[in-house]
Formats: C-alpha cells, sequence, structure tokens
C-alpha cells in the first residue's frame, strides 16, 4: 500500500536530508555565512571594536604632547583724557590703535602617577572586551541561526506525519465507501472517516503556514533581503560525544566568563587611574610668541615683542576634600564586586551545564527506545488497517491506532530536536559552537 511507503519515508527523514522541489536547498552553512555577513547584530558589534581599537592609543590616553596655535588683531579707537598732580592735562582723541598678535605652544605630560600607563592599559582592556563581545555575539547568532533552522526541519517532519495521517483516513475513506456500496458500512461510519479526512487537510495546510512562518523566522536573522522560496536539506544528526566533565573544565571559554574577568582587569586599572591623581604631576610646556601693536596718536607709536619661551609646571595635591581617596575606595570596591560577579556567574554556568546535560544525556536515551517504539506503532498501524479492510477490525481500532501511531512519530521528532538543542546550548556555553 502507499501507506506503507510513506510510513518507510518518514522514519528514513528523521535520519536523512528534507528536500524540496524547484526550491533553492538552504544549508546551514549558507545561513550562518550569510548571517555572518549581514547580520545588524554582529556589524554593530564589529563596529563597536573598530571604536575601541581606535581609542586604544597614547593619544587618548593622554600620553603624547599637544601643540596648539592662537592668532588675533584687535583694532581700537579711544579718547583719552588724563590730568596730573603738577597740573597738566592729556587730551587725545580718536587714538587709533591696532594689536596683532599670534603664538604657538606645545606641552607634554612628563608625569603624573603613572596614569598615563594606567589608562592606555585600560583602553587596551576595552579592545580585548569589544573583541570578546563580538565573539559572543556571533556564537549567539549562530545558536539562534541553528536552533532556527533544526525547527524548520522539525516542522516539516511534523509536515510528514501529516500526510500520513492523511493517508490513512483517505484509505479509511475508501474501504467505508466500498463497504456502504455492498451495504456493509452505516452512516456514522461514513461521516467520521470523511471528517478525519477534512481535519488532516486543514491541520496540512495550516502546517504548510507555520513552515514558511518559521523560514520567514529565518530569513530575519540572516538579514536576507529576497523571500524566495528555499528547502532545508540537512537533518537532526546529534553529536553524542558530549561529556560533562569536559564541559564544565572548559567553561572558562565562555564568552561572558572571559567578559567578566576582562572586567576585573578594566575596574583594576580605574583603581589606578584614580589613585595617581594623589601624585604630583610634572609637564614641560614651551612656546612662541608675537605681539606687534602701533598708534597713530600717542608717545609710543609701536609696540612690538616675540620670542620663543619654555618652562616646567609642577602641581602637587595637598587637599581637595578627601575626594581623591574617596574615588579610590569606591573604584576598589568595584573591583571586589566584579570578582563577586564573575564567580556568580561561574555558578550560573556551572548549574545550567549541569542541567542542560542531563536533558542532553536522558533525551538520547529516550531516542533509542522512542525508535523501537515508533517501529512498534508503525507496525501496528499497517497490521490493524489490514484487518479494517477485511472487516475485521473496527473504525474505532484503526482511529487507536493511528493515534497511537501519531504520538510515537511526533514524540520521536521532538526528542531530536531536544537534544540537538541541548547539544547546541552546551556547546555555545564552552565557545565550541561550530556547524
Amino acid at each position: 500500500m502507499k501507506f506503507i511507503l510513506k510510513i518507510v519515508l518518514l522514519f528514513t527523514g528523521l535520519s536523512l536530508p528534507f528536500t524540496g522541489q524547484a526550491q533553492y536547498v538552504f544549508t546551514i552553512q549558507n545561513a550562518i555565512d550569510t548571517a555572518l555577513l549581514n547580520n545588524f547584530d554582529i556589524q554593530i558589534a564589529k563596529n563597536n571594536v573598530e571604536i575601541a581599537r581606535m581609542n586604544n592609543s597614547y593619544g587618548v590616553a593622554g600620553g603624547l604632547p599637544y601643540i596648539s596655535a592662537s592668532a588675533g588683531d584687535n583694532a581700537s579707537l579711544t579718547t583719552i583724557n588724563q590730568k596730573y598732580n603738577d597740573g597738566t592735562e592729556t587730551n587725545l582723541e580718536n587714538r587709533n590703535e591696532n594689536a596683532v598678535n599670534a603664538g604657538i605652544s606645545a606641552g607634554i605630560v612628563l608625569f603624573n602617577g603613572f596614569r598615563v600607563t594606567a589608562t592606555k592599559e585600560r583602553l587596551s582592556r576595552l579592545q580585548d572586551l569589544s573583541e570578546i563581545e563580538l565573539n559572543q555575539q556571533v556564537q549567539n547568532i549562530i545558536a539562534d541561526i541553528m536552533v532556527t533552522y533544526y525547527d524548520i526541519i522539525r516542522q516539516q517532519n511534523y509536515l510528514r506525519i501529516i500526510e500520513n495521517t492523511l493517508e490513512v483516513s483517505q484509505q479509511k475513506l475508501d474501504i467505508v465507501n466500498v463497504k456502504n456500496n455492498v451495504g456493509m458500512a452505516d452512516a456514522a461510519e461514513i461521516l467520521q472517516t470523511q471528517s478525519d479526512v477534512n481535519s488532516a487537510e486543514q491541520l496540512l495546510e495550516i502546517q504548510k503556514l507555520v513552515i514558511e512562518q518559521n523560514k520567514s523566522d529565518l530569513l530575519l536573522l540572516i538579514n536576507s533581503k529576497a523571500q524566495n522560496p528555499f528547502s532545508v536539506s540537512d537533518s537532526i544528526s546529534v553529536d553524542k560525544t558530549l561529556q560533562l566533565e569536559s564541559i564544565l573544565t572548559y567553561l572558562n571559554r565562555n564568552p561572558q566568563y572571559l567578559s567578566a574577568d576582562q572586567q576585573i582587569l578594566i575596574n583594576e586599572q580605574l583603581v589606578k587611574e584614580v589613585t595617581s591623581q594623589r601624585y604630583p604631576s610634572v609637564k614641560l610646556n614651551a612656546g612662541y610668541d608675537f605681539y606687534h601693536a602701533n598708534s597713530n596718536n600717542a608717545n609710543l607709536l609701536l609696540n612690538q615683542n616675540y620670542g620663543p619661551a619654555a618652562g616646567v609646571s609642577l602641581q602637587v595635591p595637598i587637599f581637595n576634600g578627601n575626594i581623591y581617596k574617596t574615588q579610590s575606595d569606591v573604584a576598589k570596591i568595584r573591583v571586589n564586586n566584579s570578582k563577586l560577579e564573575k564567580e556568580s556567574l561561574l555558578n550560573t554556568l556551572t548549574t545550567q551545564a549541569t542541567k542542560l546535560y542531563r536533558t542532553y544525556s536522558i533525551t538520547l536515551q529516550q531516542i533509542e527506545s522512542q525508535k523501537d517504539n515508533f517501529e512498534m506503532n508503525t507496525k501496528l498501524l499497517e497490521v490493524v488497517m489490514q484487518k479494517f479492510n477485511l472487516g475485521q477490525a473496527t473504525i474505532l481500532d484503526v482511529k487507536a491506532a493511528q493515534t497511537s501511531y501519531e504520538n510515537a512519530a511526533y514524540l520521536l521528532v521532538n526528542l531530536l530536536f531536544s537534544a540537538k538543542v541541548a547539544e547546541i546550548e552546551l556547546k555555545q556555553l564552552t565557545y565550541s559552537l561550530s556547524y
């Protein structure tokens, strides 16, 4: 019968690729490669890395010299009235004066309590943190794509189950119609079988819609502009080699854990930066100034001076209301908090990994037993259908066998999907997710 062939195809489809006709075959690697190029979150994370890289310089840290130039041209028109003790007077009206000044100055910090060094180190740590966050974002996107991709495969296997259900229901209706033609079927059997066919057809259309919606979600994740039809070719193949001991050992590679560790180093540099404010600072200054002024009225008609200047300035903080000390104490508390957050995160990751591994290992065990259960229910439905065709089984017997088959098929598909999701999440925890 056609149904037997459909059953074989379903069982094979649980471990073999699902392909469609006249559609582009979209593999998991295609999806991830496209996302790595187009995904908005990854692009933003890459831009953040570039910003951190640009900021990571001695110039931003304040360790490079500064050079500035200035120039001005001021004109004035004034009236002067002056009286002296000897009785003389000076009266000048509309005195015109023009003054031109220009200069160039430069300076460099010679010492400020090693604040420049601490700031530069903090900027380097911030760049490292941005790169870790980029890697974490990439892993998150890969995980989301893989879960969505394999969910499409799960939904397509659901579709096959519904197609098989429709095939069985149609066979029941054909058998009942034959019996009705010879007067051996009642109206209830005809109505029941027709209802089963109608329900299966409706479920089939709904399931097709679910698959298309999931495909749209996948295209959104990879930021694909085109909405062309495609089919997936990969099967739900689960890696059965994961071990809890190795997973717990490599939790220190988790991007969240690395970010927490990097945050400790950043806060430690902030302590050094704040502490450096309590030390003297020495700056070297140099410049060249030019001044020229002339007047059309007065004893002094021209005033001009120019030349270089250089010097060293020393600034010693004596007391500022304990602001620096308070800032240093607060920074040290932040370091302690970041260490506590790191330990808390490790405990969370360990618990999460342990729970996921339990799900993973138990689900793998259930898959093996469920495959046997699926085969048994497939054979049961086949036997009951044969007996129903011979008039040795009732329509209720067929309905019960059909329900058992559907439950076994759905459970097997769900177990495979659950095991795959657990595998993806475990590998994501240890930064070992690949495709």
